[in-house]
């Protein structure tokens, strides 16, 4: 009796894994690729072909923009080159003086020349 009740057993849950195989798939290859097919001509074929984004256009002609980026350039309005550094400062001294200072400092041994070390004389 025993031996009865467990064949009957493994014959049921045989059944209920092949059927259960049989449920899961619903469509046919052929449907899934005709489904596909469709999908692809309509643009609902999911992540593989996502539709792009248009760019947005300008309404201006580009001869206009070109103007008026030439006109905020001359103005000042448009930064050029490098702007994080700060400006030059002017020297007020004449350029023959600076050379003067220069001779005289280059005599006095001030000015290091190659790898020596600078050492007032």
């Amino acid at each position: 009796m025993k031996m009865k009740t467990t064949l009957s057993l493994v014959a049921a849950a045989a059944v209920a894994l092949l059927s259960f195989g049989a449920i899961a798939q619903e469509k046919t290859r052929a449907e899934v690729k005709e489904e596909a097919k469709s999908a692809a001509k309509t643009g609902g074929a999911g992540e593989a072909n996502p539709t792009p984004t248009p760019k947005a256009k300008s309404t201006k002609a580009r001869a206009d923009v070109k103007g008026e980026a030439k006109s905020a350039e001359k103005s000042g309005e448009i930064a050029t080159g490098d702007t994080t550094k700060a400006p030059k400062s002017k020297s007020t001294a004449a350029r023959a003086d600076v050379k003067a200072e220069t001779k005289a400092a280059n005599k006095a041994g001030a000015i290091p020349s190659g790898e020596e070390p600078a050492t007032k004389k």
